[in-house]
């Protein structure tokens, strides 16, 4: 079986407890998750959100966009001028 495979068949409560011990740092036993299984985690999360097309508002990492309260200006990102001060 391949990895595409693999996620493509991933059951949704599977995917929702590896969500779970990603944001909690530990599985569902209680039991620290290392570095290494969070990363890897983590990763079949995106795949999977990816191939299953969750919204973009639900899937891991979202930043809601912030809005600007100085829309004179058009710009809507959130830089500012940086003043050096000596």
């Amino acid at each position: 079986m391949t990895y595409d495979e693999l996620i493509e068949r991933l059951d949704p409560a599977v995917y929702a407890s590896l969500k779970r011990a990603v944001e909690l740092g530990k599985w569902p036993d209680g039991r620290r998750i290392s570095d290494e299984q969070k990363a890897i985690c983590l990763e079949a999360v995106i795949y999977y959100e990816n191939r299953h097309d969750i919204p973009e508002q639900e899937r891991v990492g979202y930043i809601e966009p912030k809005k600007r309260a100085d829309s004179k200006t058009g710009r809507d990102d959130d830089t500012s001028p940086v003043r050096i001060l000596n």
